[in-house]
């Protein structure tokens, strides 16, 4: 018996094997009591440890992109820091359907070999199958034994036949990356993915054409035009598609249903108060300025405007802090979609009266005193007040899709978003930190375009600069945004002298006082980020892959780049606050500056008087008293209203979670994770004192309380 176990031993036999013999002899075996016996028992003892398995549990996730899952066959390799390396195992359920999109996949790997840690997998996939592409997200592998997980993030596409190596957190800065061929590989893979694109001239760069990786993974929520029919069959709002003008206001406010519910405006577009509110408080907030002197070319005086001050004197108004001015000058000469059609190219003066309320109090239609360009006052007949209003509005609503909403945020960003990717690898810690502020930005971009602002698309139909005037305001609005003044909040509130942390300064600019508290989290959580990776100017400059970026953020659009102005030392980075101030603007920008712009467009523009994008007619040139039924008039007919309506209520949708809750996690390192963590605790917190404040505003103020801030412009 003795030689049947050594030989057993020599031989390697399956451990399962002898331990059948070892039962099948146990009475003779067991009997054995001499040192001899005892040796058997070694014998036997250290046969059955060499047989045994190490076992591995491995999770795989498959990313939620189209064409995202595979039918090919996915092999893996486990390696720790000494040499030591598993077989190549092959990852496969019996009779299950592995590497789906989106899905989560377990496997159970053994081999002889025992890692207590491990350091980096290698992991390939061949051509097999219909569908072989594969785009993973990570994969997390855990020791039974030990119990201990190592997580390895990937989130690339899997080429076939290439052994990918990823290391345990993947989280490297590239001069520090054990694997420099494998990332430079991918990121020329990725150059000629995302190229740049000016698809109209003075517009910014976009995308030349979306990757797959940009595409939605489902379709719905963001098929406007499916969404619109749907909306209009279950509203009962068909009457509404045959056109005709309004019959009266009153019936206007009628039209809507539970489908859409009552927009805020219905209540409030006659008031002088919710007008001044809309200044500041709405979808154009950051336009109005302190008025430290009255511009010569507004035809107002002193006796004009003292009825309006409450006994104030002009120029202690002005000495006070209290009046304030907007100035669409940049509208002057501004194309319309056709003659028919007129962009007004007002001046407003607003005053914080005894309630701490900003209220208008002179408004010119156009730049230049003139007799037939009045300034319009709060004591003209009513429904001339009310016209002039609503074309102040008209022209404010240009401003706002063209460069607040569309210009600032949703383009700028494109372009911004195409050279993070050509330039920052997906192991590189700062494309963890902002990938999930640019989810769905390129494919929102890329279908409203297409559906809203195209020949004859919605902007065409709705507004009366159309995309002419559009496209053309966006090309002046992007000769003076900059990223240091306008796409850093506080510096862009200093600008127009209406930084404030005690609201003495126009009490009641709630976007102003929330922003700044989302604002600061934002830069709190961005310093810690890159204060963790980046610990001295010298590692900042040997970043190639950051000094890229940088590059190509400045580099003009002619010659291939963002032409960005106002990144910090022209986008050669050497100083930690450099990319604390790009990268807070950036997640500021995706997150809360669109939130802000974006969701409050239901409530003002369905209801056509209170923000209205289009008007018929011409500018009143005197004040003579007008009527509803001149108002009327001047609006969108039924069909065009069902459609501001529509699109409108669709862009209002938030589609995505909420600020710090990301849809993909991409960070893993515990340092960072950390950091996260601390972000969303003072999210919440933040969310709970905006919520205090609210049950004291009068309306409430709601865009941006955390909790509904979307990550990224994704609507």
């Amino acid at each position: 018996m003795l030689s049947i176990a050594t030989s057993l031993v020599r031989l390697q036999f399956p451990s399962c094997h002898v331990k059948q013999l070892l039962n099948h002899f146990g009475p003779q075996w067991s009997c054995l009591q001499s040192p001899r016996g005892s040796y058997l028992c070694w014998i036997s003892r250290q046969y059955t440890m060499a047989g045994k398995s190490a076992q591995y549990k491995v999770v795989v996730k498959t990313g939620d992109k189209k064409r995202a899952g595979t039918d090919a066959n996915v092999k893996i390799i486990l390696h720790d820091a000494k040499g030591q390396q598993t077989k190549a195992a092959k990852l496969d359920n019996f009779l299950r359907d592995d590497f789906e999109r989106g899905q989560r996949d377990k496997f159970t790997v053994k081999d002889a070999v025992d890692l207590s840690e491990i350091h980096q997998i290698e992991l390939w996939r061949d051509g097999a199958g219909l569908y072989s592409d594969w785009f993973c997200d990570y994969v997390e592998v855990t020791n039974s034994r030990t119990n201990q997980e190592f997580v390895f993030p990937i989130y690339r596409w899997i080429r076939p036949e290439y052994h990918y190596l990823i290391q345990h957190l993947d989280t490297f800065l590239p001069q520090n990356d054990p694997h420099k061929n494998q990332r430079n590989m991918d990121l020329e893979d990725i150059r000629e993915k995302y190229q740049y694109t000016q698809r109209v001239p003075g517009l910014p760069c976009q995308v030349k054409a979306i990757p797959d990786d940009e595409q939605f993974s489902f379709d719905y929520k963001w098929n406007i035009a499916k969404r619109k029919l749907k909306m209009i069959a279950d509203s009962k709002l068909q009457l509404l598609t045959q056109g005709g003008k309004w019959e009266g206001i009153q019936h206007l406010t009628k039209v809507f249903t539970n489908a859409f519910g009552e927009p805020l405006g219905c209540k409030r577009w006659s008031n002088d108060i919710f007008f001044g509110w809309q200044r500041i408080n709405s979808m154009n907030h950051s336009l109005i300025k302190l008025c430290t002197e009255i511009p010569k070319k507004l035809g107002v005086t002193d006796i004009m405007l003292q009825p309006f001050l409450e006994g104030w004197p002009l120029h202690q108004v002005i000495e006070a802090k209290r009046l304030f001015i907007v100035d669409l000058e940049i509208l002057q000469d501004l194309p319309c979609k056709n003659e028919d059609f007129i962009c007004p190219v007002p001046i407003a003066l607003f005053f914080v009266n005894g309630d701490g309320r900003l209220v208008p109090i002179a408004i010119q239609l156009f730049q230049q005193k003139a007799n037939d360009n009045p300034v319009f006052l709060p004591t003209d007949p009513p429904y001339t007040w009310m016209m002039a209003k609503m074309w102040y509005n008209l022209g404010d609503a240009s401003y706002h899709q063209s460069l607040t909403h569309l210009g600032y945020t949703h383009l700028i960003m494109e372009g911004v978003c195409v050279a993070f990717h050509r330039n920052l690898s997906q192991s590189h810690p700062l494309f963890k930190l902002l990938a999930p502020h640019f989810l769905y930005l390129i494919a929102i971009n890329t279908r409203g375009l297409e559906l809203l602002v195209a020949p004859n698309g919605w902007v065409d139909k709705t507004m009366n600069i159309g995309i002419k005037g559009m496209f053309e305001l966006i090309a002046r609005g992007l000769k003076e945004w900059r990223m240091d003044v306008h796409g850093t909040l506080p510096e862009d509130l200093k600008r127009r002298g209406v930084y404030c942390l005690n609201g003495k300064i126009l009490p009641g600019y709630y976007f102003r006082d929330d922003a700044l508290l989302l604002y600061d989290a934002i830069k709190n959580y961005v310093t810690k980020y890159i204060n963790l990776y980046y610990d001295s100017p010298e590692t900042i400059e040997k970043d190639w892959e950051l000094q890229n970026f940088g590059r190509e953020l400045t580099l003009s659009r002619e010659e291939g780049g963002c032409g960005l102005l106002g990144v910090p030392f022209d986008g050669k980075f050497d100083k930690p606050e450099q990319l604390i101030m790009v990268f807070t603007c950036i997640i500021y920008t995706c997150s809360v500056a669109h939130a802000s712009t974006n969701f409050p467009q239901y409530d003002e523009y369905a209801f056509p008087p209170n923000y209205p994008a289009s008007m018929n007619g011409v500018p009143p040139k005197d004040k003579s008293p007008l009527t509803e039924e001149d108002i009327l008039m001047t609006l969108p007919d039924k069909k065009t209203t069902l459609d501001v309506m529509t699109v409108t209520k669709i862009l209002s949708d938030r589609g995505t979670k909420s600020l710090g809750d990301f849809e993909v996690q991409y960070i893993f390192d515990p340092d960072a994770k950390q950091i996260v963590q601390e972000f969303r605790a003072e999210l919440k917190e933040i969310s709970m004192k905006i919520k205090r404040s609210n049950e004291h505003r009068n309306p409430k103020y709601e865009w941006l309380d955390p909790e509904v801030v979307p990550n990224s412009i994704s609507i």
